[in-house]
């Protein structure tokens, strides 16, 4: 939306946007600095640092994009079996001899995380009971129609997707497992941060705008009518309009208000705080992803979560008077 508002434009930025196919080329093209910036789940900057599967290479965001936006699918046959929630689905794993496969985006995305939390929380274990794969977000359906997953975690639309079509149903939205937690940031590296400062700081405004611009609900329809453009999200727009109204159908006639299932600014959404970063460390700990979290010292997570750009930013946009 910053760009279709012509918000980099309005900051002095000329600003291309690349549409890859996974987290994991994401994160490999903003080390090897094929991208400048990249929207990518929050627990990838952290990953990118560490060097947890890949080479360490020092990132940073100035930019909580998102909170919430996520939800947990299980496929139709698994209705059909007798499953309606956490704990039919723990009694039927418990009679298979072969694990259920379960799909998430990216081992340091919070789909990953939040996952596990819900299975935990239903009495399942995700290391034991079950088998959790890596799929690109948009394949998530196309695997779950063809009967290679059971279910999976993933952003909108590819929840609504399943329900319209009717091979999937949701039995949980990211806001019941995990209220106010992170979920995408723009993602920069350090040296990219320093050395660019001025245009980082431009980016991020700009972006904040856009965040602003994205969370009133009068302008929702306009980007849900964006989003389906075959350059960009290129879903059907009812399956986008699912999430982005105030309300959500989880299917089977299971219609629910959930104003906040998408926040794109308000309740503090968009700083880079201490409790969005320690948020996502429980998480990667809990998962396993982060084997020992005393390879995180604090003031490492305080260079990577920059409430500083974020500050300038927000400086910059008083500045500005930018209002859309």
């Amino acid at each position: 939306m910053a760009l279709e508002l012509a918000l980099f434009a309005r900051f002095g930025l000329e600003v291309e946007l690349n549409r890859e196919v996974g987290w994991a080329t994401i994160r490999d093209k903003i080390i090897y600095g094929e991208l400048d910036a990249a929207h990518a789940p929050a627990g990838t900057a952290i990953a990118a640092t560490l060097g947890l599967g890949c080479i360490p290479t020092p990132c940073v965001t100035g930019l909580v994009l998102n909170l919430h936006g996520n939800a947990v699918t299980l496929s139709e046959q698994l209705w059909r079996d007798g499953v309606r929630d956490g704990g039919t689905l723990r009694e039927l794993i418990g009679t298979r001899a072969e694990p259920m496969t379960f799909g998430v985006a990216f081992q340091f995305s919070s789909h990953n995380f939040l996952l596990r939390c819900w299975l935990r929380a239903n009495g399942i274990d995700p290391d034991r009971d079950v088998r959790l794969v890596v799929i690109p977000p948009a394949q998530m359906f196309a695997n779950l129609e063809a009967g290679h997953l059971d279910g999976y975690c993933v952003g909108e639309p590819w929840n609504s997707l399943a329900v319209l079509s009717r091979r999937g149903w949701c039995v949980a939205a990211s806001e019941d497992i995990a209220r106010n937690h992170p979920e995408k940031v723009l993602m920069v590296r350090e040296d990219f941060a320093e050395e660019r400062a001025p245009e980082h700081v431009a980016l991020v405004a700009a972006l904040l705008e856009a965040c602003r611009f994205c969370d009133q609900p009068e302008n929702r329809e306009r980007v849900i009518e964006t989003l389906a453009l075959p350059e960009y999200v290129n879903a059907p727009i009812h399956a986008l309009r699912m999430s982005m109204c105030g309300s959500f159908d989880f299917g089977h006639g299971r219609i629910e208000k959930y104003p906040d299932f998408n926040v794109f600014s308000r309740n503090g959404a968009n700083e880079p705080d201490a409790r969005k970063a320690a948020w996502v460390l429980d998480m990667m700990e809990r998962s396993g992803v982060l084997p020992d979290r005393s390879l995180i010292s604090a003031s490492t997570v305080q260079r990577i979560f920059r409430t500083d750009i974020y500050d300038s930013a927000r400086t910059l946009l008083a500045a500005r008077g930018a209002s859309i």
